[in-house]
């Protein structure tokens, strides 16, 4: 094909909603509910790292993703989900497994590796440095398998690379990592409202989010009136006292005392 051959057409593809999951995202749940209430709507699943996730959403390549916050809050809109607790990855024989939870200060004298895709806002990282960074967090779990040094992690990246050789315990004092649904504000979509529905756990019939959805009920029906009987002339051409008074007795229409003939009598 010449550089002035224009390529064959395609058929558009059929519409699909895209999703992105970083590391530690498990969406299956949020996928099931999808498939049962939108049966013919496809949704596609992309697994993308931390660092890619906002690329990926700026420039189109799904419709909304399970990122980490922070987000650039002028370009996307983010839902806030959950915040992970920190736990320190160590070898089954370490000092640190015969405890629940550990402070950074416990770390001092411990080499902990600092993965260059670490998702943990630090100021300082705990402990001392390693000789070198590890690329990705997979990498430093298996330095720790290694007894090379520790690491700290989000709870969900240590059962993500979990080893039957490693374990990890609650780091009380170190920063936290929180997990949102994330999409270009610019891009809200009817799709996008309808997946905001589903993870905010709204029902099928929930008046919030995407009208569309309800368009296929029937529209409701005006009230009938019910027939005039007469008694809108009976109210119009009194004062009213006829239901009040009258033959049954009581105060008359001007709230004055009765005069007692219309009292019931006094059986003998």
């Amino acid at each position: 094909m010449t550089g002035s051959e224009a390529p064959p057409p395609t058929p558009q593809a059929a519409p699909t909603f895209r999703l992105a999951y970083v590391p530690g995202v498990t969406p299956a749940k949020w996928v099931r509910v999808w498939q049962e209430r939108f049966p013919d709507m496809p949704l596609s699943l992309h697994a993308v790292t931390a660092a890619e996730a906002s690329d990926l959403l700026r420039e189109g390549g799904a419709d909304a993703g399970f990122v980490r916050l922070p987000v650039d809050r002028t370009f996307f809109s983010a839902i806030p989900l959950y915040t992970e607790t920190t736990v320190v990855v160590v070898p089954k024989d370490h000092v640190i497994a015969a405890v629940e939870e550990v402070t950074t200060e416990d770390l001092a004298d411990e080499v902990v590796f600092h993965p260059l895709d670490d998702v943990l806002d630090w100021e300082r990282p705990p402990g001392e440095p390693a000789f070198e960074r590890p690329a990705t967090t997979a990498d430093a779990v298996e330095l720790v398998a290694a007894n090379v040094g520790l690491l700290v992690v989000p709870q969900s990246l240590a059962r993500l690379h979990h080893r039957k050789d490693l374990t990890y315990r609650t780091l009380v004092d170190a920063p936290q990592s929180s997990v949102a649904l994330s999409w270009p504000e610019e891009a809200t979509t009817d799709l996008v409202e309808d997946f905001i529905g589903v993870v905010r756990g709204r029902t099928v019939n929930s008046t919030r989010g995407r009208t569309t959805s309800r368009s296929t009920s029937a529209p409701e029906q005006p009230k009938r009136k019910r027939p005039d009987t007469g008694g809108g002339a009976r109210r119009q051409a009194g004062t009213g006292s006829t239901r009040r008074g009258g033959a049954t007795g009581g105060k008359s229409g001007k709230g004055t005392k009765g005069t007692g003939r219309g009292k019931p009598r006094r059986r003998s």
